[in-house]
């Protein structure tokens, strides 16, 4: 650590030059879409004018955030396969994404997840319950990104202290504030689209020089892996991280759940399908996310087992305890290591990649959670629907100022967790509260507001207690969000193998309770708009 702070310090100038290009680059992106952005269709949807492989570009710059880029590969050079398993799951979860949501969502909405939940539904209700949920679970994942951000300068700057990486969460904030509220999804598409290709060369050229050290022999690099890892073989085996007991068997099962359901319940994932023109581009932007993100996750194979071989899981965590610097680590090795010129420019390239993957997530979900308070819960909840649409835009800015510093608090407290177990908590309540009402509503003609209403809650409820009371906030010293006190009673770190059937239970227990009736012709009208997009926007 005290070399890397050395080197990152002799070339700071290097490393804040390059993070300066990148913001007053998409400062200027976010700038002349602003200009462009006339209406709510513009601010909510980028006026639906992207093209299929765009917006597939863009989804994978929201998906790819800093849990895949430093949280993931942090995971697999401390924990071998254990850690890989989270690449595996962030895929296969796009497969339920694509087959039963991409299409009937953007048929049967225009802005937000609550505008296809509600069709058929009484309104205020239903879009209150799925206002909430957006915004926690954008929280939830905006406080990984904002971990992995204080990490990363901090470890550019050479600072250990608190007081460096709560001002990067603060400077993060502000961005994305003025991100959404400058520039809509306009904006934030492009600088998602500029980040994605950013990540995926950067990730190239890194795995390039990684297999290269090794002759391009994948066995080679492992067993270096191995042999650096000081667990020998069972580095590349099952069970380093959730095979040791019954319960971190449970807690596997339970993060596989939360990840491979979690995607299709996603608020800033699931407004994407509305800014392309039709439900055929729809489907080729998932199609297209699928290729770019299974690439990018096999690299982080290479990065992972890289760093672990490299760098050192002993080093990596004297550097973050969680695991967030390797992938940073790991580019100053492959540069030449430290104090070298050339370690500290491919470690500023890497950490100015990654702080553009972060900047542009935490858009995306600023952006996702404001419109649904905007559009959702001011809109139609409080204004009955009488709220013009300067008036809603206007709502929506407020409302990321507010998000924003919420999420900036909340994350000066979660410096200690790795990023990418922190998004798997934004997964399962996502996969708890939005995904049992969005499934049931689009395939189930029996069901009902009671029904809506009741698995959102007890989805969202259950999978936030759970949390609350589980050994991530409590009860670990080393990792915890109050390594000092211990009150958990909840022995898994991912709540999603209870909250997740929760969810789905209450939703049909709701609905075979309430004394409504669902509107079978409102529902014969939602399944042929899902499936054909006749009278879609």
């Amino acid at each position: 650590m005290i070399q890397l702070a050395t080197s990152a310090s002799e070339h700071r100038t290097l490393i804040m030059s390059l993070f300066g290009v990148f913001v007053i680059a998409t400062l200027g992106i976010t700038l002349w879409a602003g200009r462009q952005t006339k209406d709510a269709a513009d601010f909510y949807a980028g006026g639906r004018a992207f093209t299929g492989f765009q917006n597939g570009l863009a989804i994978s710059g929201d998906y790819m955030s800093a849990a895949s880029f430093l949280g993931i590969a942090g995971l697999i050079a401390l924990f071998g396969y254990d850690g890989f398993l989270y690449s595996i799951g962030f895929l296969v979860a796009w497969l339920v994404a694509l087959l039963l949501v991409a299409e009937p969502l953007r048929n049967s909405g225009r802005y937000t997840m609550a505008d296809a939940l509600a069709f058929r539904m009484r309104q205020r209700p239903v879009r209150t319950a799925a206002g909430i949920s957006t915004i926690v679970v954008s929280i939830f994942y905006l406080l990984a990104q904002m971990v992995g951000a204080g990490s990363l300068v901090a470890l550019l700057l050479g600072v250990s202290g608190d007081g460096a990486k709560r001002w990067t969460i603060v400077a993060v904030g502000a961005l994305m504030v003025i991100y959404v509220t400058v520039g809509g999804m306009k904006g934030t598409t492009w600088v998602q689209i500029v980040k994605a290709v950013l990540l995926i060369a950067g990730a190239a050229l890194m795995t390039v020089m990684v297999l290269a050290k090794y002759h391009f022999n994948l066995s080679s690099l492992l067993g270096a892996a191995s042999d650096a890892s000081g667990k020998g073989h069972a580095f590349l085996e099952p069970g380093l991280k959730y095979g040791l007991t019954g319960t971190t068997k449970l807690d596997f099962l339970s993060l596989g759940l939360a990840l491979v359901l979690g995607t299709a319940g996603l608020p800033h994932i699931l407004v994407r399908f509305y800014t392309v023109p039709t439900a055929r581009a729809a489907r080729k932007s998932v199609l297209w996310a699928i290729g770019i993100i299974g690439v990018f996750y096999l690299m982080t194979l290479a990065l992972g087992f890289g760093a672990a071989a490299l760098v050192g899981p002993r080093t990596i965590k004297a550097s973050n305890a969680a695991g967030n610097t390797a992938a940073p680590l790991l580019a100053e090795q492959l540069g030449g290591g430290a104090g070298s010129t050339g370690g500290a420019v491919l470690l500023a390239v890497i950490s100015a990649v990654a702080f553009a993957t972060i900047l542009a997530v935490v858009a995306g979900l600023t952006l996702a959670s404001s419109s649904s308070f905007a559009h959702d819960l001011w809109a139609n909840v409080i204004r009955r629907g009488k709220a013009s649409e300067k008036e809603e835009v206007a709502s929506a800015k407020l409302a990321a100022v507010a998000i924003g510093a919420v999420a900036i608090v909340l994350s000066i407290f979660a410096d200690k967790l790795n990023a990418a177990a922190l998004v798997a908590l934004a997964f399962a309540v996502a996969a708890s509260a939005n995904l049992p009402t969005l499934l049931y509503s689009l395939f189930w003609k029996r069901f009902n507001t009671v029904g809506a209403v009741s698995a959102t809650y007890a989805g969202l409820i259950t999978s936030v207690t759970l949390v609350i009371f589980s050994p991530v906030v409590s009860g670990n010293p080393r990792t915890s969000l109050f390594p000092h006190s211990d009150f958990h009673w909840f022995p898994l770190e991912n709540p999603g193998l209870i909250s997740i059937p929760v969810g789905f239970l209450a939703g049909a227990i709701g609905t075979w309770l309430a004394r409504e009736q669902a509107d079978p012709a409102k529902y014969a009208e939602l399944e042929v708009r899902s499936l054909t997009g006749l009278g879609a926007d």
